[in-house]
Formats: structure tokens, C-alpha cells, sequence
């Protein structure tokens, strides 16, 4: 899934909150007489707040147990989850995305919730997100988030100041080899310089940019898998790596000549090592279209201070194709209160139990029934995320896999790095990163 952004790191354990690096206390304190209190940990303040909410109404319904929210930045999660899990002393439930959780299951680590729960419960749960976390013939994790497909962001400032209607971004269209491509001409009467001169322009300078068009970057979810979706090309087939294509290479080659060669998107120096600075150019009103998910709504809907909107992203010779994904909470098969976490997870994965994240639009839910709450609170704040949904009728690109994901990221990733940087031809990095990528996948 889509990484999620968390402005400021706070991690609870029990009573206590540490906000850099200093320890306070927190309202959420176990209730006098409470026999058990169990951990959930998470990587989205935002979410957190509305596990909150759920959990009084839990705590109110089960006398005796209480819940912790533990919230640990993207940055450090699964760095921090892995030593954990290891030593026996993670969470009693903790988010797990697809990449990661195959990892645990084969291992051990987690409760398997088509035994615990039962496969009746399976019927609230979005399928796409079943279908994600099952293996070996079972459900490894309660569904929580489903984001729907990848939208596009735009600053209706930006646009109406470059005289774009910004009803037409939309219908955006990458396709260079045959001369159909409408997404550059676009981007570049939004990309300025210092002295006003865009990008289309002879006088452009590409070293003194104010503004750009467009967050092309090094980005998995919200970027580059859409592009190999859109022009027919994958990152994997099953858990084989298969982007080192014609088409994959098309799709590498575009996405980097929109940084390096055209200058409208900032360049992988700025954006490879800091996942938000597209993000905040953005929120700035520094940049007039950013790609990304609903897990940037509220980010969004809190910071921008233009008037803004989310419109359909660009479509490849193959159509508009996006990722979609899902994140699990996963019971921890360590956990010194099995019983009190089968519980948990039951309240979670039930409509009352996620009503309060749609409630708030701080995520989308996993649980059906607590969906459409989701697109109404969002509704209810003059937003319409229709095109984030929509555009997953037109198929989608398979989300990363495999039990050995995050060391076949690892693995491929630094040439990535490099690719995007333009310090290696695409032709030359996918055929070095596929192989070392499917090798460590292998084991």
C-alpha cells in the first residue's frame, strides 16, 4: 500500500507518550480494575485518532480490557516491527501493508484469521483486500484500509492562471511514440520559472524553477506502478518481477524525461529521499498536479489554503490503470492475551468497529459497510473523491507481493535510485534491477 504521511511521531506504549524523544502522559490511561490492556500499533496519526473513538465504544462493550494506540512513523514501521516481532515483544495487534506480511505469515508471527474469526466474517470485507492477504489458504490479517485507485490532485489557481480549464485535466493523455500525448504540453505551461518564462518556452530556465507542473518521482504507489499499469506493462506477475519490458521501459522512460529532460517535475535529487517533498510543494501552492491517494486527503483538505480538487490521472495507450491496495491488522500469534485479541479483532473488522474511520474521511475502510460514510464525509466537505473509485473500473495493476518483498525492494531500489537520478539508461537499470530483484525474492 501506499505509504502514509505523519507530520509529527508519536509513539504510545501503555499510558505514556513520547513526543521527541520526551515522555508525557496520555489520556488514554487503562480504566481502574482493568484486567488486560492490549497494544495496536499503526503508521497513521490520523487513523489513530479514529481507533480512539472506536475503541471506548469497545472498551465500554468488553469490561476488563482496554486499548493502547501506538503510532510509529512510516519511516521507522517495519524497521521497528521486525525487531520487535523477533524479540517477542510487538504489539498485541499491529497494520501490516502487502509488501510485509507475507514475511510474518510463513514465520509464524501472525494469528490466522480465517481459524480465529471464522470465514463468515469474510463477507463485510472488501474482497480485493482478501484476495490480497490470503495465502496458503488463509487470511492473515482483519481488513482495515482499502484505498480505492490513484487520483489526481490540482491547484485550480495554478490552472486557471495558466488559462487550463481545470474540467479538462481529467481527460490527460501520455502516449509520446505516436504523437497523442497531451499530459506534457500541459505540464509544461504549468512548470515557470524565477522570470515567468514556462517550460515550453526557449527561454526557460530549468535551474531557477518557482513552479512545476507535475510530482513524476521514484514513487511506487503513487507513480510509476500506474504508468506500467497504463501502457500494459506490470512490476510483477505474481511474485516474479516482469517490468524489464518494452512496454516497462516505455513507461520507466516517460515518467523520467518529465524530471530530466523536460524539467517539469522536481528532480530525484530532491525527491528520493524525502517521500513528502511533492507533497509539500503541492500544499505550498508550488506545484499545480499532484498524483497520490486518498491517503493524502486529509493532508491535503488540512493544508491547502487554495481552492483545489481531484480529477482522473493521465491515461496510457492502455487507459487510465491504477494500483489499488489494502492494509490488514494483524494478530500477533505472540501476543500474551489471545483470547482479548481475538476479541479486538472481531470489533475491528465489524461495521461498528470502522464506522469511525470513514466517519471522519481519515481513511477509506476495508469493512463494506463502513464505506459509504467515507465518500458522504467527504461530500459533506464539498469534495468529491469519485475519482479515485472510478477509475478502477478500468482494470488495475497488481499491488507489490511476495514473502520476500521487502528484500527484493531492497535489492532493486538503489538502481531505481540511480535510474531516476539519470545517472544509469533505463534499458541497462531494469534489466540489472529485475534480476537482482527476482533473485532475492527467490531467496
Amino acid at each position: 500500500m501506499a505509504r502514509r504521511s505523519t507530520i509529527i511521531a508519536i509513539v504510545t506504549v501503555g499510558s505514556v507518550v513520547a513526543i521527541g524523544g520526551v515522555a508525557t502522559a496520555l489520556a488514554l490511561t487503562p480504566q481502574t480494575g482493568s484486567d488486560t490492556t492490549l497494544s495496536v500499533r499503526v503508521w497513521d496519526e490520523q487513523v489513530a485518532k479514529s481507533y480512539e473513538k472506536s475503541f471506548t465504544a469497545f472498551e465500554k462493550a468488553n469490561p476488563g480490557i482496554d486499548v493502547a494506540v501506538n503510532v510509529v512513523p512510516w519511516a521507522d514501521y517495519f524497521t521497528k516491527l521486525r525487531v520487535d516481532v523477533a524479540g517477542e515483544t510487538a504489539d498485541d495487534v499491529f497494520w501490516v501493508n502487502a509488501g510485509n506480511f507475507a514475511d510474518y505469515a510463513v514465520n509464524g508471527s501472525l494469528m490466522n484469521i480465517t481459524d480465529a474469526l471464522g470465514s463468515d466474517a469474510q463477507a463485510n470485507w472488501q474482497p480485493s483486500v482478501i484476495d490480497q492477504y490470503t495465502l496458503d489458504g488463509a487470511l492473515w490479517g482483519v481488513p482495515q484500509l482499502a484505498d480505492p485507485g490513484i487520483g489526481l490532485y490540482y491547484n485550480e489557481e495554478l490552472l486557471t492562471k495558466a488559462g487550463i480549464d481545470p474540467g479538462s485535466v481529467g481527460d490527460l493523455h501520455w502516449e509520446p511514440a505516436t504523437g497523442k500525448d497531451t499530459l506534457l504540453p500541459v505540464l509544461q505551461k504549468l512548470t515557470v520559472d524565477v522570470n515567468g518564462n514556462t517550460a515550453d518556452s526557449a527561454a526557460f530556465d530549468p535551474s531557477q524553477i518557482v513552479q512545476y507542473g507535475y510530482n513524476a518521482a521514484n514513487d511506487l504507489n503513487a507513480i510509476y506502478l500506474n504508468y506500467l499499469g497504463s501502457n500494459g506493462a506490470a512490476l510483477q506477475d505474481g511474485d516474479e518481477f516482469v517490468f524489464d519490458t518494452v512496454a516497462g521501459q516505455e513507461a520507466f522512460q516517460y515518467v523520467i524525461d518529465l524530471m530530466n529532460k523536460y524539467h517539469v517535475a522536481p528532480s530525484a535529487a530532491d525527491t528520493n529521499l524525502n517521500g513528502d517533498f511533492a507533497l509539500g510543494q503541492f500544499l505550498q501552492g508550488k506545484m499545480a498536479l499532484f498524483q497520490s491517494g486518498v491517503y493524502n486527503l486529509s493532508n491535503v483538505s488540512d493544508g491547502a489554503g487554495f481552492e483545489w480538487g481531484v480529477a482522473a490521472i493521465p491515461s496510457g495507450p492502455a487507459g487510465a490503470i491504477s494500483v489499488t491496495n489494502g492494509v490488514i491488522a494483524a494478530g500477533n500469534a505472540d501476543s500474551k492475551h489471545p483470547e482479548q485479541t481475538r476479541k479486538l479483532l472481531e470489533w475491528l473488522g465489524s461495521t461498528e468497529g470502522s464506522a469511525a474511520i470513514g466517519a471522519d474521511g481519515s481513511a477509506s475502510p476495508a469493512v463494506i459497510g463502513a464505506q459509504a460514510s467515507y465518500v458522504e464525509s467527504w461530500q459533506k466537505q464539498g469534495i468529491d473523491v469519485t475519482a479515485f473509485i472510478d477509475v478502477l473500473a478500468n482494470g488495475t495493476v497488481q499491488a507489490p507481493r511476495g514473502a520476500r518483498w521487502a528484500e527484493a525492494s531492497a535489492a532493486f531500489e538503489s538502481t531505481f535510485a540511480e535510474m531516476f537520478l539519470g545517472r544509469i539508461p533505463v534499458d541497462q537499470a531494469l534489466r540489472t534491477a529485475q534480476a537482482t530483484a527476482n533473485a532475492a525474492i527467490d531467496g
